[in-house]
């Protein structure tokens, strides 16, 4: 039974307007807590340059924005053990629980990046507590975006779940359009010497406030209608229900789930980190873009994403999310590197078509992933199979994607060698949704 067609507990039916009134709810607390996470990312991500600058001085440019995103990827090895706990929690505790505790932890890590002193002021502590304020928003991180999904998918109407769990990577969109549009404005607005002195701070100082209002709202909200449905047959004493430990069963009964979600997830995790944060440093500082334009072009892409991802998810309602996700990684395989030799003659107008392309390309993908993995295990361990495979795959191959970019640039002194890894993956990416089940169209998953 659809976790959309459960009443309430005392008994009486929820009416379709109480339906449509927590659902907006759901969508509301989720797109936010996306929302302030990505923010966070993009801002990270557009200003490597000078982060690199303030915490690694000593280093040459190209070896600044090696250790910057090193620490970036490094932020990402808490990201499986984050999912295991958070995946457990919010499975045991419930999904309101998980994201409610996420938001609060992510955020104060966030805000707290912004108060350390640069390297000039306390030396090699200085990047030591940037990486240990990366990993704790790397754990925390670990249960945001699984738990925002699981929840709204779990909200949902089957025949609308695409399109209402299209708002999570709608958010995340929206956070890296708010980011790239707030850099642009620093750089419009201040100069270099107070961007690297002061100026860098304050997107990471309005995490805190943003998080505050986040949690409000998840903390006033009840939890999704599946995972009541499920809570009431444990305490009825239905038998096989309840689930010890969320990690141990998911790999001794959903393994084959596990591993096709993974390969499907890599071809995301490296496609989002290459095309909506590591972008516009590729763009500035390997084919020589100006700052202004580059992040102007990446913002108006940005825009596309946005408008472009909710008919993503409701074209995945209609034809399936098997289809629409092979679509993607096609369209990766075969556009990627042409789209790269274009990017070569980096003016306005060419960067921009490219920039695009490749937002609608990811729509497809992003659009229809979060629904696909929430499809794809029962609700007892939804939460705990959707944030192990979706984080393996970021930790392994979205965290260091922007440094293996930069790193094999330098290596084999071609501009093209991240298309060529972006190729790789998406072939990989194909294979395990050749293997994939269409679920699309059913009921969530109970056993």
């Amino acid at each position: 039974m659809s976790g959309s067609d459960q009443g309430d507990r005392g008994g009486r039916g929820p009416t379709s307007g109480e339906q449509h009134h927590a659902l907006r709810k759901a969508a509301t607390a989720s797109f936010i807590g996306n929302f302030v996470e990505w923010f966070d990312y993009a801002t990270y991500g557009y200003l490597a340059v000078v982060i690199g600058q303030v915490f690694f001085p000593l280093a040459d440019p190209v070896a600044q924005r090696i250790a910057t995103f090193s620490i970036f990827a490094l932020s990402f090895i808490l990201r499986p053990i984050g999912a295991m706990m958070w995946g457990t929690w919010g499975d045991k505790y419930g999904r309101r629980w998980a994201l409610s505790w996420s938001i609060l932890l992510m955020t104060g890590a966030t805000f707290m990046i912004a108060l350390i002193p640069p390297y000039a002021t306390i030396g090699l502590a200085a990047p030591l507590l940037l990486l240990v304020f990366r990993m704790i928003q790397g754990f925390s991180a670990s249960g945001e975006y699984a738990g925002a999904a699981t929840f709204l998918a779990e909200y949902a109407p089957t025949e609308k779940r695409g399109m209402y769990t299209s708002f999570v990577p709608a958010s995340t969109a929206t956070g890296l359009l708010v980011g790239s549009l707030f850099v642009t404005g620093m750089y419009g607005v201040l100069t270099l010497e107070q961007i690297h002195s002061w100026g860098w701070r304050i997107p990471f100082l309005l995490a805190l406030p943003l998080g505050l209002v986040g949690r409000y709202i998840r903390t006033h909200l009840e939890d999704s209608p599946a995972y009541r449905e499920m809570q009431d047959q444990i305490e009825s004493g239905e038998e096989d229900t309840d689930v010890k430990v969320p990690v141990t069963y998911v790999f001794k009964h959903h393994f084959h789930e596990l591993a096709i979600a993974f390969g499907v997830a890599t071809l995301n995790a490296v496609a989002f980190y290459l095309v909506l944060s590591y972008m516009p440093t590729y763009l500035t500082e390997e084919l020589g873009m100006r700052e202004t334009p580059a992040f102007i072009a990446q913002s108006i892409a940005l825009a596309v994403y946005v408008a472009s991802i909710f008919g993503m998810g409701h074209l995945s309602d209609m034809v399936g999310r098997r289809r629409m996700l092979i679509s993607a990684c096609v369209g990766f395989i075969v556009l990627t590197v042409p789209l790269f030799l274009v990017l070569g003659t980096p003016t306005f107008i060419p960067v921009l078509a490219v920039l695009v392309v490749f937002n609608i390309l990811l729509t497809a993908n992003d659009g229809t992933l979060a629904t696909f993995l929430a499809e794809t295990f029962p609700t007892k361990v939804r939460y705990t199979g959707f944030a192990l495979s979706f984080n393996l795959a970021n930790a392994i191959f979205g965290g260091t994607a922007a440094a293996i970019s930069t790193w094999l640039i330098s290596a084999t002194g071609s501009k093209l060698a991240p298309a060529w890894y972006l190729v790789a993956v998406a072939v990989m990416a194909l294979a395990g949704m050749i293997a994939a089940k269409e679920r699309s169209h059913e009921p969530l998953r109970t056993e």
